[in-house]
């Protein structure tokens, strides 16, 4: 079988293990298409662990805490791997933390949270697969229903 050989990246990180469904779906949370940075998505590439999985390699960027958060949201299975002098540094396994707060919108339109100036503040009931309860009425959400806060995604 023919190999196409993709090139590595000096400095950055690669996220790898994505759910092939949702990769671009990292890569639109992430604002990746507005950066001035190389970067390569790849989708439906061979797993042991998902069977087909996606990988975004990122050259020069270091992930913030809260964009580590939106990764596990959506990619719960993701694992980061930061890369330096074009070796791989250090290998994470992304993680939710127990609450999230100012991320993730309460499904439930009569929720307090949608209607009054107070921040959102959910708590992680689950965390592969993701489920999620709104902190003020306790409504349980699933990962097909994320919604994450505009104001942190631009």
């Amino acid at each position: 079988m023919k190999e196409l050989a993709v090139s590595a990246i000096c400095n950055g990180t690669v996220i790898d293990q994505i759910d092939s469904k949702r990769t671009f779906i990292v890569s639109e949370i992430l604002r990746l298409h507005e950066e001035e940075r190389e970067v390569l998505v790849g989708i439906n590439l061979s797993s042991k662990k998902l069977k087909k999985k996606g990988i975004i390699k990122i050259e020069g960027k270091n992930l913030t805490r809260s964009e580590v958060n939106k990764i596990a949201l959506i990619a719960p299975d993701a694992t980061l791997n930061i890369i330096q002098n074009y070796e791989v540094v250090k290998k994470l396994q992304v993680e939710l933390p127990d609450i999230i707060e100012g991320l993730v919108k309460c499904i439930n339109p009569n929720c307090v949270s949608n209607h009054q100036t107070v921040e959102n503040k959910i708590h992680v009931a689950g965390k592969n697969p993701v489920k999620l309860r709104c902190h003020y009425c306790e409504r349980l959400m699933g990962v097909k229903d994320i919604e994450l806060i505009e104001t942190f995604i631009y």
